[in-house]
């Protein structure tokens, strides 16, 4: 194993320290590490609040900011945050308007997040994300996984937040982006913990892991390694089979990739995703490309599709500023 860390029992935090430094007029860490929230917070408005496992960078702590997150809480290498972190962080961030937690749909996640919310003295809901199609359950789930979409969530509630809805409005609204939003990958490699020093799984030079989910976790079967638009039309069959007729409907096409994909394969997929959906009358109008919910140093790359409407279409246009993404501001 190769990594730049000085340890595998020091790199989470002297990541967040380096992040929070970089960043520091947009975020700061809160004590303890225990999480990284928006330095600058509005009253009156509803708190957001997301988190999980570490190795997913930028997400969450990357979409901390205007238009976003208020908070997020880091856990260990792909392990839930506590509970006293996810507590902490609403006592931090919580200006009175009450707390909407965003929680990708993971067991421990779930459960360290209900835990918080139990023990939270404000008004506090949550949105549950379950975009993945891969598979119905996994190692960590019971039901579908929450993957990237979980990004497109946190995009467009954190803007209608920012433009002072309440918390009912943005509980209903989180619900209905996850409804509307499909997620699928693919992995070349696997990923190497750095406390585990070695790869999680193995896999062949010239195959791949389809439906696999950003945990290393495994998807709906190992395949020989296929060309990008062989791959992208069997993701974007199933993707769009989940949803009824698509034809003359906007949507958003966010190709992401899994931390060792190149930029070039990631816009060759993204060529493939858009030219397929077109064809079944998808008008593919907002896109998004780039490594935003990564699994380490995995190579692949998952494609999502969110079907807007026209109040989605304005909050994903809404200005944003945050460490990993920004535009109108």
């Amino acid at each position: 194993m190769k990594k730049l860390m000085n340890g595998a029992d020091t790199i989470l935090g002297e990541s967040l320290d380096g992040f929070a430094a970089a960043h520091a007029d947009i975020v700061e860490l809160g004590a303890e590490r225990k999480f990284v929230r928006r330095r600058h917070l509005r009253q009156g408005k509803v708190a957001l609040i997301s988190g999980g496992g570490s190795g997913h960078e930028p997400l969450h702590a990357g979409f901390v900011g205007q238009g976003m997150l208020d908070a997020a809480c880091p856990g260990q290498v792909f392990s839930s945050p506590t509970p006293d972190q996810m507590l902490a962080a609403a006592e931090a961030v919580d200006t009175g308007a009450g707390v909407l937690y965003i929680v990708k749909n993971y067991e421990g996640d779930i459960m360290n997040f209900e835990m918080a919310a139990e023990m939270a003295s404000g008004a506090v809901e949550k949105v549950v994300t379950n975009d993945d199609v891969a598979v119905e359950d996994s190692l960590y789930t019971t039901g579908r996984r929450g993957v990237a979409g979980t990004l497109v969530v946190e995009k467009l509630v954190g803007a209608a937040a920012e433009m002072g809805a309440d918390l009912g409005v943005l509980k209903s609204l989180g619900d209905r982006v996850n409804r509307a939003t499909r997620s699928m990958g693919v992995a070349l490699t696997s990923c190497t913990v750095p406390a585990a020093g070695k790869p999680m799984f193995e896999i062949g030079p010239d195959e791949m892991e389809f439906g696999v989910g950003i945990h290393g976790e495994p998807g709906r079967r190992r395949d020989k390694l296929k060309s990008a638009d062989a791959i992208a039309e069997e993701i974007c069959a199933a993707i769009s089979g989940e949803f009824d007729d698509l034809k003359g409907k906007p949507a958003l096409l966010f190709v992401n990739g899994f931390g060792g994909t190149p930029a070039m394969e990631l816009y060759v997929m993204y060529n493939a995703a858009r030219r397929l959906f077109a064809g079944t009358g998808i008008e593919i109008a907002r896109s998004l490309v780039g490594s935003y919910v990564t699994s380490l140093d995995m190579a692949g790359c998952s494609i999502t599709l969110t079907v807007l409407d026209d109040e989605m279409s304005r909050l994903w246009d809404a200005p944003v500023l945050t460490p990993a993404l920004r535009w109108g501001v």
